[in-house]
């Protein structure tokens, strides 16, 4: 179930994008990288802990929180489906 609360949550964060919300090029390509690392790892399914995309996940949202609150409350959630999935 944590996989696929993940991947409504990255869902939405898509979403979020194609709103195209005032983000600079930049904040932009590094949403989309972040988006697809999480990706390859639902595809993969890997129960290891990769605290490379925690950590990524979780400079996301520091970097979001006060200008697009509503992207860095998808990116909290994305965090807690890792969690709870283990990584």
């Amino acid at each position: 179930m944590p996989a696929r609360e993940l991947q409504d949550q990255l869902n939405k964060l898509r979403e979020q994008l194609e709103q195209n919300p005032p983000l600079t090029e930049a904040e932009r390509e590094d949403l989309h990288a972040l988006m697809q690392q999480i990706q390859l790892e639902l595809e993969l399914e890997t129960k290891t802990q990769d605290t490379n995309l925690a950590d990524s996940v979780n400079l996301a949202v520091d970097r979001f929180e006060v200008e697009h609150p509503a992207l860095a409350g998808t990116l909290r959630n994305i965090m807690q489906a890792l969690v709870s999935m283990g990584i």
